[in-house]
């Protein structure tokens, strides 16, 4: 008999499984240290934190340089802040990875 803590997730499910939804003041400190990541909402979120842990170099930069991945500006920041706004978010080491709440 398998024990289900001996059964092997997949890198993608685990993502999954570490995404969920928070507002953003619970998310100022990270901000603040600069290491909150803004994902479009073209793209899907796990895809762009499989990409970053599989260190996809290409497929990210590529993003990056259409602004589908990038810093979380100021100006977004403060919307999401005054509105007290739910986002997706998944924790990519260094970064938070966060996505506007689909609607």
């Amino acid at each position: 008999m398998t024990n289900i803590n001996e059964i092997n997730i997949t890198e993608r499910e685990k993502i999954n499984k570490e995404t969920a939804l928070i507002n953003w003041l619970d998310l100022q400190t990270y901000f603040a240290a600069g290491n909150v990541v803004y994902v479009s909402n073209e793209l899907n979120l796990l895809d762009v934190a499989e990409a970053i842990l599989k260190d996809d170099k290409e497929l990210v930069s590529g993003w990056m340089d259409i602004k589908q991945v990038d810093q979380v500006t100021d100006e977004q920041a403060k919307d999401w802040f005054e509105k007290k706004a739910d986002v997706w978010a998944v924790v990519v080491k260094p970064f938070v990875l966060v996505q506007n709440q689909k609607t």
